[in-house]
């Protein structure tokens, strides 16, 4: 007998399409929670992005209305969707909702158990909470991109992910969100979220922060065994010119890896300073006399703390990600079958059969709106006004 998802029965409203705010309705609704997505009808949109049809998992799971929030009907639709929701989430610049007239503050005097959660770059308040911003300013802000390894002119690289919007932001606002559900079966009443991307990037970058504060010291690239000062906590490209990471920390690791890359003599030099050039040296050399994929048939297994470095082309076709489930299939109704994600969190059991994701172009205005009082003869007119779509 499956077990129902953990937040069946919840109601969210989502009024970003893109970032953050977006990322968080992803982990909302993979639990099962009803996402509402609502944009603006198409001549109305502005600059709204319309996310690839495969994009935040091509919108499984959730349901999507557009609704022009300018016009009086169209904030009057949004309110009587508000009444039934337990959560809006919202990622405006500070201040848009307010001015809009669909702020906190209007919601709950029409729901007081909702949760309103308002994600941004920086915050609703503060001296940059006006600033524009995206995931690589974020972290700029925070020290990631300062404690991160540097390129050859010196400058730090481009992260490989949106960490930003992701980690610092998604899923930031998901635990609060969750939090807030859960403070709510006390108290009766909801409240509202400010969720800062950068403050959450501070989160994520808690133990160089720390460090600095309690210390004086200044993390940076290899200021410490996480950020390459030492040759046991470092990438290396193999014969083949693909690359292997290693994260040998812990003396016993490290002795297995000397011991695998026939490096015996630096065993007891792990944190010496002196020669780590020459350990780096021995070990790259090491590494170059072997395909990568070899060396990993005999280190991986073997305590040794080193694992492959992938290209997204490589994982999605590894033996270990398929054993766990990683991917499933999913059918749009335009671009037809394909793999996809699956929902990569704790509890969760995705299906072997195909998963049904969203068209851009579908909506379910007439659904939603009919359940929560709309007349047929109003949404008509609803809809020759251009404030549903």
């Amino acid at each position: 007998m499956t077990r129902p998802h953990a937040l069946a029965g919840f109601t969210v409203l989502d009024l970003a399409t893109v970032g953050p705010a977006a990322r968080c309705s992803r982990i909302l609704a993979d639990y099962g929670a009803t996402v509402i997505k609502i944009g603006a009808p198409p001549r109305r949109s502005g600059v709204q992005i319309e996310p690839a049809y495969y994009a935040y998992s091509g919108g499984r799971g959730t349901k999507k209305i557009k609704l022009d929030l300018k016009a009086l009907e169209g904030k009057a639709a949004f309110f009587k969707l508000a009444e039934k929701a337990d959560v809006v989430i919202e990622s405006y610049r500070p201040g848009v909702v307010d001015r809009l007239g669909i702020g906190y503050q209007e919601v709950r005097k029409r729901n007081e158990r909702i949760v309103y959660c308002s994600t941004s770059g920086f915050g609703q308040d503060g001296p940059a909470s006006q600033w524009a911003g995206h995931d690589i300013n974020y972290l700029a802000m925070g020290g990631f991109l300062h404690c991160s390894g540097r390129r050859a002119d010196g400058g730090p690289p481009l992260p490989g992910a949106t960490v930003a919007d992701s980690a610092a932001g998604g899923m930031h606002a998901a635990i609060a969100i969750l939090a807030a559900l859960l403070r709510r079966t006390a108290t009766g009443k909801g409240e509202y979220l400010d969720v800062s991307v950068a403050d959450g990037v501070l989160s994520l970058m808690s133990l160089a922060i720390d460090q600095h504060l309690a210390t004086g010291e200044e993390p940076g690239p290899g200021h410490d065994i996480l950020t390459g000062r030492y040759a046991c906590y470092d990438s290396y490209e193999a014969r083949d010119g693909k690359w292997l990471s290693v994260g040998a920390i812990e003396p016993s690791f490290y002795e297995n890896l000397c011991r695998g890359l026939d490096c015996d003599r630096w065993i007891e030099h792990q944190h010496d300073d002196a020669v780590q050039d020459q350990i780096r040296a021995d070990f790259r050399a090491a590494f170059k006399s072997r395909d990568r994929d070899a060396w990993v048939a005999e280190l991986a297994a073997s305590n040794t703390c080193v694992a492959p470095v992938y290209s997204i082309s490589e994982l999605v076709e590894d033996d270990h990600f398929e054993f766990r489930r990683a991917f499933n299939r999913a059918h749009n109704p335009k671009a037809g079958s394909f793999r996809q994600l699956a929902p990569p969190l704790a509890g969760m059991n995705p299906a072997d059969e195909p998963v049904e994701v969203r068209d851009p172009a579908e909506t379910d205005t007439l659904e939603l709106l009919e359940a929560v009082g709309f007349a047929p003869s109003e949404l008509e007119k609803l809809r020759a006004d251009g404030v549903v779509a």
